[in-house]
């Protein structure tokens, strides 16, 4: 079943069809690669996820959660899991040097419970997105899509601009496929009491990828885009 519905543009854009349906493998490969995201695709990714194993399924998606591993090296980690979590834990995994290696089209163990406050804002593309509440009904794996970025989450440990790019372009790709605006984009920390993921400024994190979401998916920040007469 396909799960869309429209929402009011400017008058010289007409309407936009937002879609809920998870993406297909299909789906992924064309969004990510027009979107410049320098992504390779693990050996399992069509088939890997959380489904089955629970019960519980992916979807209807709602948005973006971005995370960071708070730790190095941490690629088998986020695609195997750990004793306690059976992996995946990311629809993707980002490295330091910008690659991106996509897990998973299913349902990943990357967010846990969340908070209904924001929720309710990814849903409705509400900005500012609020302090989320303690209240926490919603499980975020059945509704977000999730990227795990390697980096310490010390505060001091960079993001190489490759890679905050990549990451830019991965949750683009993503809301282009679907129809979104940048604030269906939120950090794990926006949405539950329990996370300080990610170690970065999530409103400037969305005003990217709002900026990329104005221009083609082949655009580069720096260009000027042009449009035929």
């Amino acid at each position: 079943m396909t799960y869309a519905f429209r929402v009011s543009c400017p008058a010289d854009e007409g309407t936009m069809l937002m879609t809920t349906t998870p993406m297909t493998t299909s789906q992924w490969k064309t969004a990510l690669e027009n979107e410049g995201v320098r992504v390779t695709y693990g050996a399992q990714w069509a088939t890997a996820g959380r489904d089955s194993a629970t019960g519980k399924t992916f979807g209807p998606v709602h948005g973006v959660a971005i995370h960071h591993t708070a730790g190095s090296d941490s690629l088998a980690v986020v695609r195997d899991g750990r004793s306690d979590l059976p992996g995946p834990l990311a629809h993707a995994h980002l490295a330091k040097s910008g690659t991106v290696t996509q897990l998973s089209v299913h349902r990943c163990n990357h967010f846990g419970t969340m908070a209904q406050n924001a929720y309710d804002a990814v849903v409705g593309e509400t900005s500012p997105h609020p302090v989320p509440s303690a209240d926490e009904p919603v499980d975020g794996n059945d509704v977000m899509y999730g990227l795990e970025i390697e980096n310490l989450g010390s505060g001091t440990d960079p993001y190489p601009e490759i890679q905050y790019d990549q990451a830019v372009r991965w949750a683009a790709a993503i809301c282009r496929h679907h129809g979104w605006s940048g604030d269906s984009v939120i950090g794990h920390k926006e949405g539950t009491t329990r996370k300080v993921d990610p170690s970065f400024n999530m409103s400037l994190f969305r005003a990217a990828v709002a900026e990329r979401l104005k221009h083609p998916a082949s655009w580069t920040k720096g260009q000027t885009t042009t449009t035929e007469d």
